[in-house]
């Protein structure tokens, strides 16, 4: 099974996550605080990181932004009792992955959890690089150019290519794009994929107006054709 990485100072919550998540048949490691924990997630290499904020001297954003800067692409739940809309954004800027407000359901951990670690299976699965005409994209490295001339990319963009490249050909619904690429957290509407997709094609495509590799599944939303 996998391993799972408890990042917690709190004994109580840090064994009660323990035991849940090793009852249900995942591999646990953790750590009571944050120096302990990056060092573990660095050697250890988990599946997955459930990542407290509130924590002394190394606190979870600071946990998380260094795993970032080492480009650790380890997935990351923060756990924590801070529920503001600002406190949530800090954490997804850090780089986390996901969210979840103390108290929480067990049903709900796990339901991430899960969620969380077969986007991580299906990302294993993705090419890592797209020909698409002159347009030649690094999707790990996050680099594109067409010919000798470079692209610029943003990260939403690249994240709605490495969505569309996991299903080549299949149409990928906009609220698909919402909940993968924006989450939860964020507020976009489906004109936001539009806007976006837009702005992929004007880069990518030799005419925008007459794409030949992002293409409008009509009433649904968009695929690639490689």
């Amino acid at each position: 099974m996998e391993r799972i990485l408890i990042i917690e100072d709190e004994l109580p919550m840090r064994t009660a996550l323990h035991d849940v998540l090793a009852g249900e048949g995942y591999r646990v490691l953790t750590a009571a605080e944050g120096e302990t924990g990056l060092q573990r997630a660095i050697a250890e290499k988990p599946d997955l990181i459930l990542l407290d904020i509130m924590m002394p001297r190394l606190d979870g954003y600071a946990v998380c932004a260094e795993l970032r800067r080492l480009s650790n692409p380890v997935p990351i739940l923060m756990l924590t009792a801070k529920g503001q809309v600002e406190d949530r954004v800090t954490g997804l800027d850090a780089g986390a992955d996901d969210y979840l407000v103390k108290p929480f359901s067990t049903e709900e951990l796990l339901a991430r959890v899960r969620a969380m670690l077969r986007r991580v299976q299906r990302q294993a699965k993705l090419p890592t690089t797209l020909a698409l005409g002159e347009a030649h994209i690094d999707l790990v490295k996050q680099t594109a150019r067409r010919g000798r001339k470079a692209l610029h990319l943003t990260a939403k963009e690249f994240a709605m290519l490495r969505l569309m490249a996991g299903a080549p050909g299949e149409p990928v619904p906009r609220e698909r794009f919402l909940d993968v690429v924006w989450g939860y957290t964020a507020f976009p509407t489906t004109r936001t994929v539009d806007n976006h997709i837009a702005s992929l094609r004007s880069k990518i495509e030799r005419d925008p107006d007459a794409p030949r590799y992002i293409k409008t599944v009509h009433g649904v939303g968009y695929k690639l054709d490689l």
